[in-house]
């Protein structure tokens, strides 16, 4: 009788933001399948369940949060009850972004560079200070926080986008410089081109059959999340 295939993220607690669509919808259902329990986070319900509908037809389990990254306080308390429930946090995906639109940099409405910014930025933020301990608190903890190629690259019209993911780039890398004596390693994901919803908001008449679908980048997820990785404080272009 063959061995069952081992699965590389079993018993693991992993809590995915953006996870209602697109990239965190497909790591939330391929962390299922590797026996990951999951806290999945996104703003739309609806998109949240239909995520749990295909993680349950798979075995797995998961906690289901509709929440508004830009308000800080629910994520403290989110952090609260991760601590409350499983006193440690294995897995940390800052996956939840906004475009914010294309336009020249003097041309962004305040109201929507700030969202930009507190989405993209300050809400990975609140996420280090909120669920740092309980990385801590893990055996081997993982945070990977996802990036974009224009962070490193000078684009027009991509203003805030750019700045936004620019700094999340610096913060990131400053916080695996704190942790390098400990057991958690953090990175930062950049997945290239990929088929989602923010990929045809700033390129409409691009052909999304010619790019890769969120499910072919997810294993580069896998490897960053399961304990045995040893890569830490490094950006990885997927």
């Amino acid at each position: 009788m063959g061995k069952t295939k081992e699965r590389r993220l079993a018993g693991r607690v992993a809590l995915v933001t953006g996870a209602s669509r697109g990239i965190g919808a497909a790591v939330a259902r391929r962390f299922a399948a590797e026996g990951a329990e999951l806290i999945l986070v996104a703003r739309t319900t609806g998109g949240l369940e239909e995520v749990d509908d295909a993680v349950r037809a798979a075995g797995g389990h998961a906690l289901l949060v509709p929440l508004d990254l830009r308000d800080g306080a629910l994520i403290d308390r989110l952090g609260g009850a991760v601590a409350e429930r499983h006193g440690k946090l294995d897995i940390l995906v800052g996956n939840a972004a906004m475009l914010g639109g294309l336009m020249p940099v003097g041309h962004y409405p305040p109201e929507r560079w700030a969202d930009v910014l507190a989405i993209n930025l300050t809400a990975n933020w609140r996420l280090i200070r909120s669920f740092d301990a309980l990385l801590r608190a893990s055996d081997a903890g993982r945070a990977i926080f996802v990036t974009s190629g224009v962070a490193r690259r000078t684009v027009a019209y991509w203003g805030a986008y750019a700045a936004s993911k620019a700094a999340l780039e610096a913060l990131v890398s400053t916080y695996a410089a704190e942790l390098r004596e400990t057991k958690v390693k953090v990175n930062i994901l950049d997945p290239g081109a990929v088929a989602t919803r923010m990929r045809a908001e700033a390129f409409p008449g691009e052909d999304a059959a010619s790019l890769r679908s969120p499910e072919a980048i997810a294993e580069a997820f896998v490897a960053l999340a399961e304990p045995a990785c040893t890569k830490h404080g490094e950006v990885v272009i997927v």
